[in-house]
């Protein structure tokens, strides 16, 4: 059995802040931000939660796929700023949904790989025939974990939320590669903000708006993880499945900075263009990033069936990896088509 991706969607808070905006918080410039990130603008939530974009992305992902969400059975959320402790983000998916056949839970803790290793949890049950049918989503709420006083982190990130549907289908599937390396943890921190029980420490005001109680980076040490990991993990999945470069249509990158996706192309010395980007208009929205890309270019008709692709995920753990999928899933119109 094979695990394959039949539809996409995805979910983009209405509000904006650009560059400018981020100017009126920290003391940078648009064309700082633009030079060192390639970020432009990001959307930020105001109404919306973690749990209902994930619930919408993954509405338009079955809508995609002609499927209805009570043929569901697992459905996966990877998030690392879910609005709910308990119940799971999946399980508040399910609910919206109305998937009543579905088993839920969330992947967390990796961030931005954590779409890749949601979709290669959801490929293995469905290659064991344990289910036949899968909804993965990444979502984030990144800017309720990021310090707006910060200028080294505040520029970067975004919110939204990309899924998938999976059904199972007849072939071999194609072997995953990742890596974790929690000894270099430390370049990407944030503590929760429930570390005080109350029963034996006293809880204080300033505890929860200490700065370890947002993300925390060391830019230069993710970067320089980054740009030697991601082509490593990319050739070894080439290599593990014996296929060469040329052979793959588009490289889905996690979408953290402009200047980490160009030195992946140069080291692979594949040609940027099939590295397409979209970290202008959204930033880093972690989990998100790589399902809302794959959505794009999905609904603008870039993809085609048989065409393979390699999606690349890195972040916190340090975790990273990556896997070939080969396209199957209709062309569909675009939203508000």
């Amino acid at each position: 059995m094979n695990g394959i991706i039949c539809g996409t969607g995805s979910y983009i808070p209405s509000y904006t802040m650009d560059n400018n905006d981020i100017a009126g918080l920290v003391d940078t410039n648009d064309m700082w931000i633009r030079e060192r990130t390639g970020v432009v603008k990001r959307h930020i939530i105001k109404d919306e939660t973690t749990a209902s974009m994930a619930a919408e992305a993954g509405k338009r992902a079955l809508e995609n796929a002609g499927m209805k969400a009570e043929e569901l059975e697992l459905i996966l959320v990877a998030t690392i700023s879910s609005n709910v402790i308990l119940p799971c983000t999946a399980c508040e998916v399910q609910k919206s949904l109305g998937a009543v056949h579905a088993t839920c839970f969330d992947l967390g803790g990796a961030a931005c790989t954590g779409f890749v290793l949601a979709y290669n949890t959801a490929s293995a049950y469905l290659e064991a025939g344990v289910y036949k049918t899968a909804l993965v989503i990444g979502s984030e709420s990144l800017s309720a974990l990021t310090n707006w006083k910060d200028r080294r982190t505040c520029i970067l990130f975004g919110d939204g939320a990309g899924a998938a549907v999976m059904k199972a289908g007849e072939g071999k599937g194609w072997l995953p590669v990742t890596h974790s390396d929690g000894g270099k943890g430390e370049a990407l921190t944030c503590r929760s903000r429930y570390c005080s029980n109350g029963l034996t420490s006293k809880l204080r005001p300033e505890d929860m708006t200490d700065e370890a109680n947002f993300i925390q980076m060391d830019g230069q040490a993710v970067f320089k993880f980054a740009v030697k990991r991601v082509p490593e993990v990319i050739q070894e999945v080439l290599e593990a499945n014996a296929l060469k470069g040329e052979d793959i249509f588009l490289y889905i990158l996690h979408q953290a900075n402009k200047r980490i996706v160009e030195a992946v192309a140069k080291r692979l010395s594949e040609p940027i263009e099939k590295f397409p980007m979209n970290l202008e208009e959204y930033g880093n929205t972690s989990s998100a990033s790589i399902p809302i890309l794959l959505d794009e270019l999905n609904r603008g008709g870039r993809l085609k069936t048989g065409q393979k692709l390699v999606l690349a995920g890195f972040g916190a753990g340090l975790t990273w990896g990556a896997v070939v999928v080969e396209w199957s899933c209709p062309v569909k119109q675009p939203y508000g088509s």
